[in-house]
């Protein structure tokens, strides 16, 4: 246990350090929020607060990578070695996701393109990268394809033609859910380290030791990004953010071979991505609305709740739903 702590705080120092020199210059920048006239009118006083903060994770999981490709290739151990050789491509396909939110973030902030990154170039960045990440660990590294049904304490083996569609699917719905949960201060951040606390604990009992030095990283990151989005937020992650986590998350639990696990310890994001489903088709379909805004965080702050509240409930829930997946495993 003592090197994941290790790996923890030193994360967590290159990430503060990071944060404390990178958001000033967004701030002299002017890269700040913009927000919608017909959003919670409470946000309106967020406006200019510096965003593109993903930029932080970003640089921070590189410089970790660097020092721990570095030690544990060097390593005369052949099983370190082999660590060193799979925390490759988790870390490239989570950067990977970040940069293309950091386009979309650039042309919304940087060059006042209003419309950012196309939707479908979007997406096609994504698919791009989760097809290569797919494709890579199927065909080169061979980990099968195999996934893990909880509760059950079995696992499945897929036909190829189904689980590399299927995998593709996972990466682009959980990048798309937590990107939707990012939408007050500090509640995509906190219940994102819950849910790669959860995996990094699976790897650990699972003895994967890529996953826990890649999860081990990713929390100190972000807890060290929470100090400065926590509400009232000092930085905003934007998509460069959101997606580098939605990468982060799903990478470690396709690697886990347990993807339907998410559906259960990422039921915030879950539920998050439902209600917005949910609001435009009933929307559509009759012209009234099921919630009062969407997602739906939004709707419990028009009900009134507080920012800190919202994001506190919202923890403990995937705290719960994180607890009973380590169970069913």
């Amino acid at each position: 246990m003592a090197y994941q702590i290790k790996i923890l705080m030193l994360a967590f120092a290159i990430a503060f350090v990071i944060s404390i020199i990178v958001i000033p210059i967004l701030r002299r920048k002017k890269i700040g929020q913009h927000e919608r006239d017909d959003g919670p009118k409470s946000h309106l006083k967020k406006q200019g607060t510096p965003t593109m903060g993903g930029i932080v994770m970003i640089i921070a999981i590189l410089i970790m990578g660097g020092i721990e490709y570095f030690k544990y290739s060097k390593s005369i151990d052949v099983g370190e070695q082999l660590v060193a050789k799979n925390l490759i491509p988790l870390i490239l396909v989570t950067v990977g996701f970040g940069i293309v939110g950091f386009i979309d973030d650039f042309k919304k902030l940087v060059l006042n393109n209003t419309e950012g990154l196309k939707p479908r170039y979007k997406m096609l960045g994504l698919l791009i990268i989760a097809t290569i990440f797919t494709v890579y660990i199927t065909k080169v590294m061979n980990i099968g394809t195999d996934i893990i049904i909880p509760f059950a304490k079995t696992s499945v083996i897929l036909p190829m033609w189904i689980y590399i569609p299927f995998t593709i699917l996972v990466m682009l719905a959980t990048t798309n859910a937590i990107n939707l949960t990012d939408g007050i201060d500090g509640l995509s951040t906190s219940v994102t380290t819950i849910i790669l606390t959860c995996l990094t604990v699976i790897g650990i009992i699972l003895g994967v030791k890529e996953i826990v030095v890649f999860g081990a990283s990713l929390i100190g990151i972000c807890l060290a990004f929470l100090i400065f989005n926590l509400h009232p937020a000092k930085v905003f992650m934007g998509d460069t953010g959101s997606l580098f986590l939605g990468g982060a998350v799903s990478v470690m639990a396709i690697y886990l071979k347990m993807p339907i696990l998410l559906l259960l310890i990422a039921i915030v994001p879950v539920l998050e991505t439902l209600s917005d489903i949910i609001q435009v088709l009933h929307y559509k379909r009759t012209g009234k609305r099921v919630f009062k805004m969407a997602p739906l965080h939004h709707h419990f702050e028009l009900c009134g709740w507080h920012e800190n509240a919202i994001v506190s409930v919202f923890s403990i829930i995937t705290l719960i739903a994180c607890i009973i997946g380590l169970v069913a495993i």
